[in-house]
């Protein structure tokens, strides 16, 4: 094969993979990080921690991703919904998935080791949080809760790595993550309820059925209001920040006003539409109220 086939090749490969891990959607969860940093600095962190901060997340996400696919393409190509994903319909090889995410792996550790000594002895926490989320599916029906653990470590890595410290203040946004993440998770699932049941996974919406999952998402979404309420009250953002936890508030309500048991159709625009908002949302207004200092 010619130097510019394959060339042609790694690069198609690239695409396809990022298409399939869905880069663009790191905007979930890097404004959290962003915020993280910008709380524990009370301020804009130098350059060079931001950059470093921005490559971790990168990394982390998308060796999470990269990962996950590998990991349930079997999954993937069984279920009609995820069967023309990029491994399962073959459009990618699993070798160079493997690679891109040992590379994503290096890639997050090389930048928490840029960041400080904490970061970087933290990081194969990070690191077994993230791939390790793939497998819970497979064994309790609180994986959704491991997922949101996984993308909970960003806002607190974020300001362990401008301060080299943890306090309750990143941890209660790290909790409002976590809480976020483990209830739109709930919501996606009760698409794949009947996929679940018959594959042997396990999940809230196949465990308890879509109407009560409905109403335990509804129920960590509230812990997860209560849980902002907290880290804005500490977060010294003022009447700016309260504005964007109201507005939070609100776009929550609308995710679960557009969901029914008897009617999935606008799952989508509950999960991807209404979630990027959320992030952006909290960053400007929380992030934005700390730097006019409330």
């Amino acid at each position: 094969m010619s130097r510019t086939a394959t060339g042609t090749r790694w690069w198609h490969s690239i695409r396809v993979t990022l298409e399939m891990i869905k880069i663009e959607h790191t905007l979930f969860a890097l404004p959290f990080a962003l915020l993280g940093a910008i709380a524990a600095a009370r301020g804009v962190p130098d350059a060079w921690t931001l950059l470093w901060i921005t490559i971790a997340m990168v990394g982390a996400r998308s060796a999470a991703m990269a990962f996950n696919r590998l990991v349930d393409r079997r999954f993937d190509a069984a279920n009609p919904r995820t069967e023309k994903r990029a491994l399962p319909a073959g459009d990618v090889g699993v070798p160079f998935v493997r690679a891109f995410t040992i590379v994503s792996i290096a890639v997050f550790v090389g930048a928490a080791a840029m960041l400080n000594w904490l970061t970087l002895a933290l990081s194969p926490v990070a690191v077994v949080s993230v791939l390790g989320y793939s497998f819970t599916k497979r064994f309790t029906s609180l994986a959704h809760i491991a997922l949101g653990w996984a993308l909970s470590i960003a806002p607190a890595g974020a300001w362990i790595a401008v301060r080299g410290d943890l306090t309750a203040e990143p941890l209660l946004l790290s909790a409002s993550v976590m809480l976020w993440t483990s209830g739109f998770d709930v919501l996606y699932a009760c698409q794949d309820v009947d996929f679940d049941r018959s594959a042997g996974l396990y999940s809230i919406p196949g465990r308890a059925g879509i109407a009560k999952a409905l109403w335990i998402a509804r129920g960590l979404h509230v812990a997860m209001f209560a849980a902002l309420v907290g880290f804005w009250s500490m977060s010294g953002s003022g009447a700016v920040g309260l504005s964007g936890v109201v507005v939070t508030g609100l776009l929550l309500v609308y995710q679960h006003a557009i969901v029914r048991a008897d009617d999935l159709s606008r799952l989508n625009a509950a999960f991807f539409t209404t979630n990027a908002f959320v992030s952006i949302v909290l960053l400007a207004t929380v992030g934005g109220g700390i730097l006019l200092g409330g």
